[in-house]
């Protein structure tokens, strides 16, 4: 559970941001939530929820390499966007996270004690950010379909963003029974 935790904290903390985007452990993300989701251009599975609200933060690219994320092998993450105003100290997300239909993980993180996991700190400047972030995708990842959605406010409760997406890792052996079926 720690695990997914940290997944979830580390993807909130990059892009609110709008400056990264990390996930340290399985990469799983949306099912959209219960409103109105567009994709975000670039290679990723992510999407902004919440459409019709006003949000703080247009992220304008986010890159995921490989896409979809692999078990075992680096990710490299590539996020772009800009924020419309500063994010202050007191801003927090509210993170959901479903393997399946089963909810690990519905918690409420403080967004500024989590940009040390992204190099960043409170306050984040507005305007232009980008960033480029590596983190490993373990080989225990499990099996399965991965949803996240997470909505980060400011401390006034004004939307920064929401963000979903979904991510499936195979069975495991899944992809050495595909390569030996390509030779």
């Amino acid at each position: 559970m720690v695990s997914f935790t940290k997944l979830a904290t580390s993807i909130i903390a990059i892009t609110t941001c709008a400056n990264a985007f990390t996930l340290n452990y399985a990469l799983g993300f949306p099912g959209a939530p219960d409103r109105d989701t567009k994709p975000i251009p670039g290679e990723s599975p992510l999407q902004t929820c919440d459409t019709s609200d006003s949000q703080l933060l247009k992220l304008t690219k986010v890159d995921l390499t490989p896409n979809p994320p692999l078990r075992g092998e680096n990710l490299t993450i590539t996020a772009a966007g800009t924020l419309k105003e500063p994010i202050e100290q007191g801003a927090y997300v509210d993170v959901d996270v479903t393997y399946g239909y089963i909810k690990l993980i519905h918690q409420t993180y403080d967004l500024c004690e989590q940009l040390p996991n992204v190099e960043m700190e409170c306050p984040i400047k507005q305007g232009y950010q980008e960033l480029t972030k590596q983190v490993e995708i373990p080989d225990e990842v499990p099996p399965g379909k991965y949803t996240v959605v997470a909505r980060a406010y400011t401390e006034d409760d004004e939307l920064i963003t929401c963000l979903t997406a979904v991510v499936e890792f195979p069975p495991y052996g899944y992809a050495k029974i595909i390569d030996l079926i390509a030779y």
